[in-house]
């Protein structure tokens, strides 16, 4: 019942935000469990007013908030006057075992937000890892749509649009990634890509080689006082950003590319 506050708090069911959670009841009267929804909640990517009304009306009524970086989290809620709450970090480091922690967390029938430093958790993150284990678990999983770095760059990057894929991350050795990106572009549909702003260079240089005439945009701190969409020729970025050491956060949308089918094949066949 999206919209309705009975629809995501059920909070006349629901264990005070003070409780450590409902007790095991052994009579059959209470034989019924309450049981803990996962949020899926988007943040802003940069800019904090980038935040929807659902999403901090759910970061007010659950019971914990699993979060990237607890100060982080923090200054968004603290931003619009969400009161503390339950905070516990989740990241890459400790997701196997704060997984098990926050389904149990769950069975207890506690309401849990996981959110990230920005942007929608679960992409290119450990999110993934929590959503499996819920779903596994027999609990309810529910997105709160909101900012994506991917979709704000592939949208402004002016290319191709009606078809993508979303990579995240790349290979980080040049030769894988050079396998990976003419296989991406000789598929016929635009790549959205996340990149570190050390390894932004090599990228560009990769996609270059395999394809220099590609079209490319590379999008920078969006959201953010410092953003910029840098856009051109996989050649020409790549002896752009050869000279440059830029910050913050990257994404990279590559259009796809006629010739780059044959050079994943030449690749194929050569040293790895």
């Amino acid at each position: 019942m999206e919209g309705g506050q009975a629809g995501d708090a059920r909070a006349a069911r629901r264990p005070r935000r003070g409780d450590r959670g409902p007790t095991a009841r052994s009579d059959a009267v209470h034989a019924i469990s309450v049981v803990g929804k996962l949020y899926l909640v988007a943040t802003p990517i940069g800019n904090l007013e980038d935040v929807s009304l659902r999403a901090l009306r759910i970061l007010q009524e659950v019971h914990m908030v699993a979060c990237e970086d607890t100060r982080h989290t923090q200054l968004l809620l603290r931003k619009h006057e969400i009161r503390a709450k339950h905070l516990t970090s989740y990241t890459e480091f400790n997701h196997r075992r704060k997984a098990a922690e926050l389904i149990g967390q769950l069975d207890r029938g506690w309401d849990v937000a996981l959110v990230t430093d920005a942007g929608t958790p679960g992409l290119s993150d450990p999110g993934e890892q929590l959503v499996s284990a819920a779903v596994a678990a027999g609990h309810e999983v529910v997105s709160v749509p909101g900012p994506a770095a991917a979709i704000s760059a592939l949208v402004a990057s002016g290319l191709p649009t009606r078809e993508f894929t979303f990579v995240g991350f790349p290979e980080k050795k040049s030769g894988a990634r050079r396998r990976e990106i003419a296989k991406l572009l000789g598929e016929g549909r635009t790549a959205v890509l996340y990149e570190s702003p050390f390894r932004v260079a090599d990228l560009l240089a990769d996609v270059a080689a395999v394809a220099p005439d590609a079209r490319v945009a590379v999008a920078r701190e969006l959201t953010k006082v410092h953003e910029e969409i840098v856009r051109g020729t996989a050649a020409d970025l790549a002896a752009r950003y050869a000279a440059l050491r830029p910050k913050g956060e990257i994404t990279v949308v590559v259009a796809p590319a006629k010739n780059a089918g044959e050079h994943a094949r030449g690749e194929e066949r050569g040293p790895s």
